[in-house]
């Protein structure tokens, strides 16, 4: 009898240790997170979580900041919508691809460019890794390649709604031979529509909401592009009423600030399409343009928390990625203008701020970083295999570790051969005929006085003239900024031929 119990009993402790092992071998491995990718347009330094400036109310900034890491000295690898999102989207520096200026979202991929031709965009890779990609609004230049998404919402065309009767900025530069040749901007500024819900803004987060609510079989990216702060300045009345006019600061200006900057970087700043910090302060329009980018920032701020809100009622609430970013500075009169397009530092940084599991919470980083980042840090953060061809560096070790503080640096593009650096507090520019400016933010954080031939800085300015990119392709031939003299002299000098500029009424640059 008791041989046959203790025979029973080897019985019994053998199928239930096979049934352990196959439960080892089918328990599922933890799911890889989900991704919430958030690109606001023309969005600068001034939300409240970095510099709150001229009192902005961005609750919902805040709310994320206290969710994760925020990045305060973040910046673009070009300082113009088109190539800092192809930068971004590729993984690849403007100076290795040539895409220096506009290029069509299905053309910045093809056999004509060598860099990019094969090139995986960050959804694709997210989706060769077993994601289920969405994306809406403006996340490339216009909106995405075909194909790019599983699903995609598409874009609303332009950047309205539009009043019937606008005022729109018709300036042509300091040169009166240009006048009529470069078309115009889409500056303008004011209270319309009547309502949140006829902003194209509002459609793209309610499409957003309703993908958050529901259920998947596998992990997903879902990218949503805002299109303010992007000119013209128009947010319903409420948002402007919360930025009293006679409360309103302007941003530090000089005027002759220009005086010392060299001829190339003279001509990049001569923007016909944009206007003056001498007209605004003429015109006593300067306080009414600042209200009115503060009142659309504190409407996308609103629209944020739309998202953040689903997000947190729904069941991906503690297993979501969520990265939020802009595609440049702005400046609203600095260094005489109201523009983006510069490689000073107010139109080279831009908001950069990362939550989700297994990140700080409530964490700034004062570290110079660059949106080149965002891809490879993605792909770590999610547990996905580093891609190789990535040029940018992963911000995880120092989010959770502090690791690279000290070395860090941003590299920002603008035109063939044209970069500015920023590191242990300087910015050195140099432009492609070799002309330099330096800046010592410690003294100048305005950046008024060009040190590049102060004896006192050239260790300093060696030590950056290092990191300048080896590889300086010429313009990609897609690749076009005919609003801007400058671009359209550089790639016709460098490429070769003939490139007319294109007169356009109204032009969203």
């Amino acid at each position: 009898m008791k041989k046959a119990q203790i025979l029973l009993l080897l019985v019994f402790v053998f199928i239930f240790s096979c049934n352990s092992e196959k439960k080892k071998e089918t328990k599922e491995e933890p799911s890889k997170p989900n991704v919430l990718f958030i690109a606001v347009d023309d969005l600068n330094n001034w939300i409240s979580p970095i510099t709150g400036f001229s009192n902005a109310k961005t609750p919902n900034f805040d709310r994320l900041a206290d969710m994760g890491v925020t990045f305060t000295n973040a910046h673009v690898q070009a300082p113009l919508c088109g190539p800092s999102r192809a930068s971004l989207m590729t993984g690849l520096r403007p100076s290795t691809t040539g895409i220096y200026g506009m290029t069509p979202d299905n053309k910045i991929r093809r056999e004509g460019n060598p860099a990019t031709k094969n090139i995986t965009f960050l959804p694709e890779y997210f989706e060769n890794n077993g994601y289920h990609t969405m994306g809406i609004g403006k996340l490339f230049h216009i909106n995405a390649p075909d194909d790019v998404f599983n699903e995609n919402g598409g874009r609303v065309k332009g950047f309205g709604p539009y009043p019937k009767e606008r005022f729109v900025w018709d300036g042509f530069g300091t040169s009166k031979s240009k006048k009529g040749k470069y078309g115009r901007t889409s500056t303008d500024w004011g209270a319309f529509p009547e309502n949140d819900t006829l902003m194209p803004d509002h459609q793209s987060v309610n499409w957003t909401i309703e993908r958050l609510n529901r259920k998947y079989d596998k992990p997903f990216f879902l990218g949503l592009g805002f299109l303010r702060v992007h000119v013209p300045l128009y947010v319903p009345q409420k948002w402007f009423d919360m930025h009293p006019l006679d409360s309103i600061e302007t941003p530090p200006y000089l005027a002759d600030d220009l005086n010392d900057i060299p001829p190339v970087g003279l001509q990049i700043n001569d923007l016909p399409m944009m206007p003056s910090t001498k007209w605004a302060k003429e015109t006593g329009e300067w306080k009414k343009i600042v209200q009115a980018y503060l009142a659309c920032m504190s409407y996308v701020d609103y629209e944020l928390g739309r998202v953040l809100d689903a997000l947190e009622n729904s069941e991906y609430a503690d297993n979501t990625i969520v990265v939020l970013w802009s595609d440049h500075g702005y400046r609203l009169g600095e260094k005489g203008t109201f523009a983006k397009h510069a490689l000073w530092e107010t139109a080279t940084k831009a908001p950069l701020m990362f939550a989700g599991p297994n990140l700080p919470k409530g964490k700034k980083i004062d570290a110079p970083t660059e949106m080149l980042s965002i891809y490879p840090t993605l792909l770590e953060l999610s547990g996905l295999p580093a891609y190789e061809r990535n040029e940018g560096k992963s911000l995880v070790s120092m989010m959770q570790n502090n690791e690279g503080l000290e070395s860090a640096k941003a590299i920002t593009t603008f035109g063939m051969n044209n970069h500015a650096i920023k590191m242990n507090g300087y910015r050195y520019i140099q432009y492609e005929d070799g002309k330099e400016e330096f800046y010592d933010h410690g003294s100048d954080p305005n950046e008024w006085t060009n040190e590049a031939e102060n004896l006192k800085y050239k260790a300093q300015i060696e030590k950056m003239k290092g990191f300048l990119p080896k590889e300086n392709s010429k313009w990609d031939a897609e690749s076009n900024y005919t609003f801007q003299p400058y671009f359209v002299e550089q790639k016709a000098r460098i490429n070769g031929g003939k490139v007319k500029p294109v007169k356009v009424i109204g032009a969203h640059r």
